[in-house]
């Protein structure tokens, strides 16, 4: 009998990029139905205070406007993307009980004040962590003194004890390359819990469940899915990504996106 292994959060990184647009509703819901425990998102807010989601500062990428979102109002930014930018409320709603990994890209005093506000004033406080550096965790923190945080750390020193003391993270979240046997207990015998981005292929996944990590964040939600389920991926994760490179190799195949292509994917920076 295949072993079943519950114990790690399998975390969809933007919904289910290879099938539907990153951080759009119907990746969020891909992502749920394949068996995400949790959904990675990227939050930032629109000139006129609606926090949106969205990983890049502009529209380039996803959406084909060079045009940065903190300098439209939300109507614009609706009338630009044909309402493909969710609302944060939308997100929220779309998940039903699931959590969400809230990262805070290029985060200030005023978005995260706002983005944490959304989220209490739609009684979501419990089923949201927030990932990020240290800047914003430590505003995330002064925003909500209760927040679950996943302190994302970029290399293998130790954060030190003052700023664990500022920040009081409940994870550490490592880039998957970083992360060994010996680093993943040195952090949980700092009694914190292990998170890693972004594992793509179904070998670093059986590896990083063998270090004993808490958390995986992935591309392939299905894959990380089957892997964890004892099951072997589905043959949509296991073929291609969508611009028709061959996944495997050991390395992390990442979508790439075109305006037009209707599937998003991992732009480079994390989580």
């Amino acid at each position: 009998m295949a072993t079943t292994l519950r114990t790690v959060t399998a975390v969809a990184h933007r919904g289910d990029p290879y099938r539907a647009r990153e951080n759009t509703l119907a990746s969020i819901r891909s992502a749920v139905a394949r068996g995400a425990d949790a959904v990675e998102i990227d939050v930032r807010v629109t000139r006129d205070g609606v926090p949106v989601l969205l990983h890049d500062s502009t529209l380039g990428r996803l959406w084909g406007h060079d045009v940065r979102v903190d300098r439209l109002t939300h109507r614009e930014l609706t009338e630009r993307t044909g309402g493909g930018v969710p609302t944060l409320r939308e997100a929220l709603a779309a998940a039903a009980s699931r959590p969400f990994m809230v990262d805070l890209p290029d985060a200030t005093d005023a978005s995260v004040r706002r983005i944490v506000g959304v989220i209490g004033e739609c009684g979501a406080a419990e089923r949201v962590y927030y990932c990020a550096d240290t800047s914003a965790m430590l505003r995330v923190r002064a925003a909500d003194p209760s927040a679950e945080i996943a302190l994302t750390w970029t290399t293998l020193a130790p954060p030190r004890p003052v700023l664990l003391d500022a920040v009081r993270p409940h994870w550490l979240n490592y880039r998957f390359g970083l992360m060994s046997r010996e680093l993943a207990d040195r952090v949980h015998a700092d009694g914190l819990l292990v998170s890693v981005w972004t594992a793509d292929t179904r070998r670093t996944m059986r590896r990083l469940t063998g270090y004993g990590v808490d958390s995986i964040t992935t591309n392939r939600i299905g894959t990380l899915r089957a892997h964890l389920d004892g099951r072997r991926a589905p043959l949509d994760d296991r073929r291609t990504s969508p611009d028709g490179r061959r996944a495997g190799g050991g390395e992390e195949v990442r979508p790439t996106v075109r305006p037009d292509a209707g599937v998003g994917g991992a732009a480079g920076r994390k989580p």
